[in-house]
């Protein structure tokens, strides 16, 4: 943990000596969802997810007109809840999982102080806690989600996929405020012992930022 903290830092901060970056920081709601498949010959499930806070260090880069990099150090909370719907009353298998996210960005926008922005990219992530919050059911057919913040639980704590935003911006001098509409998609399987076959997520956030611009050369003043 402490070594992805670290080099997610200097990679981070090495952005920030570069000309035309900004940075700040980002906070909002994000919720999820989960779907997965007991084993081979089942179809894939779709289960309820939990929505919870997010935040996140910002870096910006800008490094041609209308185009270039953001790089998020981001704390995301996502999770899932499962109902057992045919009991009375309705039993639910609830885990949380924390995660400590790296979404990489190409960022394109549009306008001058005003301006609507598309991004789109790769994230890596790495799982610092897992927690269950109810377990009030098992042997469940087919097979329910299992448990994964148990003394013998062993979850896979890498998190990867893709996430794609959209939001509009406003600058004020060198101040910049932004909203934004991202949607990831996890390729993550947090299962490490077998016990289902497979299982994914997505996540979708709500967000407010702030960037303040700390570096611009003097041969990108016009990229903003």
């Amino acid at each position: 943990m402490n070594r992805v903290l670290i080099t997610g830092i200097f990679i981070l901060v090495s952005f920030a000596g570069l000309a035309q970056t900004s940075v700040g920081i980002r906070g909002g709601y994000a919720t999820s969802s989960y779907s997965y498949r007991p084993s081979p010959s089942n179809r894939g499930i779709s289960v309820d997810g939990i929505g919870a806070p997010t935040f996140a260090l910002v870096f910006e880069h800008f490094n041609a007109k209308n185009a270039g990099i953001e790089v998020n150090l981001q704390f995301l909370r996502i999770g899932f809840s499962q109902v057992e719907e045919e009991s009375n009353p309705v039993r639910t298998n609830e885990t949380q999982f924390d995660y400590l996210k790296v979404p990489i960005l190409s960022s394109f926008f549009l306008g001058r102080s005003g301006r609507f922005q598309i991004k789109l990219g790769p994230h890596l992530g790495y799982m610092f806690r897992a927690k269950d919050i109810t377990r009030e059911f098992s042997d469940y057919t087919p097979v329910e989600i299992p448990t994964y913040g148990g003394s013998d639980d062993t979850p896979r704590k890498i998190m990867y996929g893709l996430t794609a935003g959209a939001g509009i911006s406003k600058l004020f001098g060198k101040s910049t405020l932004a909203g934004e509409v991202r949607f990831s998609y996890d390729f993550t399987n947090p299962e490490g012992q077998e016990r289902i076959f497979d299982m994914s997520s997505t996540n979708l956030e709500f967000t407010l930022a702030y960037l303040f611009r700390i570096r611009e050369s003097k041969s990108s003043k016009d990229v903003r």
